[in-house]
């Protein structure tokens, strides 16, 4: 690290950039109600004025600019309008264009001004056509572009007054015109990204990094513009931009900022697409041991083993990243729901690990989630089934009934404008339309929650229902509903006695083999709204606290309240032999019919990296998931006892980062019940 990206590192750790921030009382909302305006109207104007409220403002030492002055984004609808507006549609989360993971490359290979001219000459064609809706999207876009080139304007002319000609220069470039060099690219990039925020998206995903940016690295390397030592320097400074703001973006807990990067895996022709510019991130990411941006290394069986010893050095400095994606199940996991192969491998994740190609995916990829706990809790509440083989089929009919109920609330599903965001997105432009409207893929993903509990769930009443006949259904309810305190020793043999997943168990992995094919059946063939597919994933989200809080005790013996495991991962508290039994059970089911995605998880302690052989060893675990054909993984250092010290002490472990569900953030900036399940979770070792 140079001594002048740890001044840097230091000044945004310490929050010194905070003080650049003021305070603005936006009172856009009523206005725009007096107004009439329509929502593409006031996106723009929200936008237009908010970008003019930015101040310049420059941090000691940067090269690459542009920094959040103004903290709160304005609203743009009054609280009767939100209500009215969600009276008429569903509206996911905010409502607003996110979680998605735009075109950069086009942009910043062309320039601001050439993405003008391309929407000026179509406009002309809409009010040829009279084509009212295009005529207002096209316009909103131009009124983005411009407000964002007047910015980037005032950034130069206050860069040229402060002498920092090495900014301003690059500013004569980017963004009106295309990126010519790696600094340009980069500082392009962070314009870009800025605005997304500023026009209200968020969890606007980075892509494939390494793929679009690499060109702009070859031309200075080649050129003797830079060298490997100051294209390095660049890059982290690059990696520093995401931190500068991120305690203002939306998320469920502070973190969950959508900031993902996606390095490697092959390219749209199916060739390998590894290169320099994969493995510099690796490095940067290693040695600033930040959150953001949130590594995602495509592999499969192919993949050298350097590359992923290289890769766990970050799992070993605590980070809870690279997260995992495997080429050789999620390409034709994608091919099968309907995405076309070049589609298909150019994937990259929104948020947090669901899959989305850039540029052309307006898919909904957390719409909503399964609890699978429940389906089984609500099935054996009304069950009588003679076999067990009776009770799944019941099962499997529930899971159909829960899709169907879901269902019902989308059925008109509707997404707010962002006419800016939609420039980044391929054929918009051409089509004169928002990408709020659609895209080539328009999927809708559900998260599926509590696998391993529902498993063990009916693992143990297959044995203590129908095997040993220790009890009937009707008597394990009422055992459920007092929490086992009538019926201890039947809790213990719950516990401790039945064949838990997780454990490379055939008792229990062949039925979680079954269950997830349910679950996929569930789904199938099923269009949504907004013209595209359902996709089943294994992923939980923050519905691993929230949908444990909806039903009591479970027959595997969890108790009430008592959290599900996150994503795909064993259950809480459980006894697993090994990281190997591990995997090998979670990699039997069928894991491309559950491609919406959800990593398998698993927490190593810290003490698996002392050992001299502690790299190698899990880099072949993460080798052997996917020779196994496992689809997603997260791995993530941990020390209870330090976790525990955090809790009791915050002050002293500020930079303490665990992996929370999908995402990477600071142990001591969770909410408690965050915290607790992360030290509740197994600890293993190699």
């Amino acid at each position: 690290m140079t001594p002048k990206i740890k001044q840097l590192l230091d000044y945004i750790n310490d929050h010194r950039h905070h003080q650049l921030r003021r305070e603005v009382e936006w009172k856009l909302e009523d206005d725009f109600a007096k107004r009439k305006l329509t929502p593409t109207q006031r996106s723009a104007e929200a936008l237009k004025l908010m970008l003019a409220e930015e101040k310049p403002a420059f941090i000691p030492g940067e090269t690459i600019a542009f920094t959040r002055t103004v903290a709160q984004i304005p609203e743009q609808f009054t609280e009767d309008e939100w209500k009215e507006l969600r009276s008429k549609a569903y509206l996911h989360e905010k409502g607003f264009v996110f979680n998605i993971s735009p075109d950069y490359e086009t942009t910043l290979k062309s320039g601001l001004l050439a993405r003008r001219k391309l929407a000026k000459d179509r406009l002309e064609l809409a009010i040829q056509q009279q084509d009212a809706l295009g005529i207002e999207f096209l316009n909103a876009a131009i009124s983005g572009i411009d407000a964002v080139i007047d910015l980037a304007k005032r950034y130069r002319e206050e860069a040229k007054k402060l002498g920092l000609d090495h900014i301003a220069k690059t500013l004569e470039q980017v963004p009106e015109h295309p990126a010519r060099t790696f600094l340009e690219a980069l500082q392009f990039f962070r314009i870009l990204h800025f605005t997304l925020w500023c026009e209200g998206e968020y969890h606007n995903g980075v892509g494939r990094f390494d793929q679009y940016m690499l060109p702009f690295l070859e031309h200075d390397l080649q050129n003797n513009i830079l060298d490997e030592e100051q294209a390095f320097e660049l890059l982290e400074e690059f990696f520093l931009t995401f931190n500068r703001d991120s305690d203002l973006y939306v998320g469920v807990q502070q973190g969950d900022n959508g900031q993902s990067l996606v390095l490697g895996g092959v390219d749209r022709d199916g060739k390998p697409a590894v290169n320099k510019l994969t493995r510099m991130c690796l490095k940067a990411s290693c040695e600033l041991k930040l959150i953001d941006p949130k590594i995602n290394l495509r592999i499969s069986p192919d993949t050298p083993n350097e590359l992923l010893e290289c890769a766990t050095e970050l799992t070993r400095e605590g980070l809870g990243f690279p997260q995992y994606s495997n080429d050789d199940i999620v390409i034709p996991g994608l091919v099968e729901l309907g995405y076309e192969l070049e589609d298909a491998r150019d994937y990259a994740v929104a948020a947090c690990w669901e899959f989305i190609v850039p540029g052309v995916g307006m898919d909904l990829a957390n719409i909503g989630a399964v609890s699978l706990p429940a389906v089984v809790d609500k099935v054996i509440r009304k069950s009588n089934a003679k076999t067990f083989k009776e009770l799944q089929d019941q099962v499997a009919e529930q899971l159909k009934a829960e899709a169907d109920l879901l269902i019902a609330n989308w059925q008109r599903v509707e997404i707010l404008p962002g006419p800016f965001i939609s420039i980044l997105c391929k054929g918009r432009i051409e089509a004169a339309r928002d990408v709020c409207h659609g895209n080539k893929y328009n999927n809708f993903g559900i998260h599926g929650t509590g696998l391993a509990t529902a498993v063990d769930s009916l693992v143990a009443i297959q044995k203590l229902v129908y095997q040993d006949k220790d009890l009937t259904l009707q008597q394990l309810v009422s055992f459920l509903e007092d929490d086992f305190n009538s019926n201890p020793k039947i809790l213990a043999k719950a516990r401790f006695q039945c064949p838990k997943m997780g454990n490379d168990d055939d008792a229990a992995d062949s039925i979680a083999v079954r269950l997830l094919d349910d679950y996929a059946d569930a789904w199938k063939g099923r269009k949504n709204s907004r013209g595209g597919i359902y996709r089943p994933g294994t992923g939980s989200a923050m519905y691993y606290l929230w949908h444990a809080d909806e039903i009591p005790a479970s027959a595997d013996g969890r108790l009430k309240r008592q959290p599900f495991p996150a994503n795909y991962a064993p259950s809480l508290n459980v006894k697993v032999n090994s990281p190997v039994s591990v995997v090998k059970s979670f990699t039997k089911p069928n894991l491309k019919r559950v491609i919406n995605g959800g990593p398998l998880t698993l927490e190593l302690h810290d003490s698996t990296f002392r050992e001299e052989d502690g790299i190698e060893k899990v880099a072949a675990l993460v080798k052997y998931f996917v020779q196994r054909g496992g689809h997603q993984l997260q791995l993530n250092a941990v020390n209870r006892d330090t976790l525990l010290d955090a809790q009791k002490h915050p002050e002293d472990h500020k930079n303490l980062i665990v992996r929370v569900w999908g995402w990477s953030g600071y142990f001591i900036e969770l909410d408690k019940p965050y915290q607790d399940h992360v030290i509740k979770r197994v600890e293993m070792t190699l």
